[in-house]
């Protein structure tokens, strides 16, 4: 009787997800596999530029504006306006526009944290004999990590569901799952499981953010 009870459950076909196992396996790896390439690419641009942005003052307002406008531009229309450039359906129109959304958040972070780096600390680096670039590197972004991370969390987050949406151009790890129940008169156990994934997948990569936080930032954990 139990088991009759879950094979008819409205919203989860017991049956379709044990033939299709395989299928969801391959749409996880896909999406975590897309989540990491952004969220990886993100970061490496925007530390540079964020940096560039807290030397030279005058850039912050057009580097901040660009990546403002950038994460404004609904996915769907990203989309259509990259691919002439990047591709039709192609693996690279997906990455650019999943980095484009981590933009904004990184860089923003990355700055507020170097605009918490006083003054005293400024010149204390100089003091002892660090160049600009060895203070940026050695002293800096250090202190500047609980900001970053703030901000590799939320694009992190936000990049493991935007990653959905590129189911429309083929590429959307569990997005696909979502579309497939859709495509087949509403069906809705892929729909459930693509989404019911795709939000432990998020919150698995936050606590793996949180947890690489902790490893690497030894004087705050001792703090706390």
């Amino acid at each position: 009787m139990p088991g009759q009870l879950i094979a008819s459950s409205p919203f989860i076909d017991w049956s379709w997800i044990s033939t299709n196992a395989r299928t969801i396996e391959d749409a996880v790896l896909q999406h975590v596999e897309l989540s990491g390439i952004a969220v990886g690419c993100g970061l490496a641009i925007s530390l540079p530029v964020a940096m560039i942005a807290w030397r030279y003052h005058w850039t912050r307002s057009v580097i901040l504006g660009f990546a403002g406008l950038l994460y404004t531009i609904p996915s769907i229309a990203l989309f259509v306006l990259i691919q002439p450039l990047t591709g039709y359906f192609s693996l690279l129109t997906a990455e650019v526009a999943l980095v484009g959304y981590t933009l904004l958040i990184l860089i923003r972070n990355v700055i507020t944290g170097l605009d918490g780096v006083t003054s005293e600390v400024h010149e204390a680096a100089l003091a002892v004999g660090y160049t600009p670039t060895g203070a940026m590197i050695h002293v800096y972004l250090p202190l500047a990590l609980p900001s970053l991370f703030a901000g590799l969390r939320v694009a992190t987050v936000t990049v493991v569901g935007l990653v959905t949406i590129t189911a429309f151009i083929d590429w959307g790890g569990l997005g696909q799952l979502i579309i497939t129940g859709f495509s087949e008169n509403f069906f809705q156990t892929p729909i459930v499981v693509g989404l019911v994934l795709s939000v432990i997948l998020a919150a698995l990569c936050d606590a793996l953010v949180v947890l690489l936080e902790r490893s690497l930032i030894h004087w705050r954990r001792a703090a706390d």
